[in-house]
């Protein structure tokens, strides 16, 4: 069975290609990668393929796509310069700046497509649950109605999101990754830099507290390393 697996270079998208790659023989997975006008595009974008390389996925398996027009509409530290990206606050039950307006439909929209045209029956996303108090798009009642309007917008009707990860917490994550190989040293998560990870985003934060309560270190250099455990 052919899957289409969203990689979006950082360890969530690795160990969900991770369990993927388990689940599925190597010549049926298929990866895409979209950017959005993001501060950290082409880092991301090199990620995806250097992960892309490290499964065996070829180039003609290999989708990269632009949503460039939500940097236009904006609305989201990760897409609008003039909006700062938030230090880190782990605590904060709200929406954080990085939230990207309705992002994931997008995503998957592309995706819902190309499994159309290529044959696929499965679509990955590395979606996780405690991450759903900022962006709702990560809840799994999300992936349940999006996978009702699969069923009933789609000529097969048959073709279905995956969220293997959307229960774990970060530290399950990078456990899981590590059981399976997942190389995470050739990931990226820093929402602010794309040469050293800034430490302090809260994406740097929730991922080194996953390494750090995993007990095992991270393998990326930051600018700082604070303790998040």
């Amino acid at each position: 069975m052919k899957a289409v697996v969203l990689v979006s270079g950082g360890m969530d998208s690795c160990v969900t290609a991770a369990i993927a790659r388990k689940e599925h023989e190597a010549e049926e997975l298929h990866f895409l990668h979209v950017n959005y006008g993001q501060r950290t595009e082409k880092r991301e974008l090199k990620a995806f393929h250097d992960i892309a390389d490290f499964y065996g996925v070829p180039a003609e398996r290999r989708l990269v796509c632009s949503i460039a027009h939500l940097s236009q509409i904006g609305g989201s530290s990760l897409t609008d310069p003039s909006i700062p990206v938030s230090e880190a606050d782990l605590d904060n039950p709200g929406i954080p700046t990085s939230y990207v307006p309705f992002r994931n439909a997008h995503f998957l929209s592309i995706a819902v497509s190309w499994a159309e045209v290529c044959g696929a029956k499965r679509i990955y996303i590395g979606a996780v649950y405690e991450d759903s108090s900022g962006y709702p798009d990560c809840r799994p009642e999300y992936y349940a109605a999006f996978n009702e309007l699969i069923r009933l917008g789609t000529a097969c009707g048959d073709i279905r999101v995956e969220t293997p990860i959307i229960g774990l917490t970060k530290a399950q994550i990078v456990q899981r990754g590590l059981e399976l190989g997942a190389p995470f040293h050739l990931t990226w998560s820093c929402y602010r830099n794309e040469e050293v990870a800034c430490g302090t985003c809260d994406s740097c934060a929730l991922r080194l507290r996953g390494f750090e309560v995993a007990g095992v270190p991270d393998p990326l250099p930051y600018v700082v390393r604070p303790h998040y455990g």
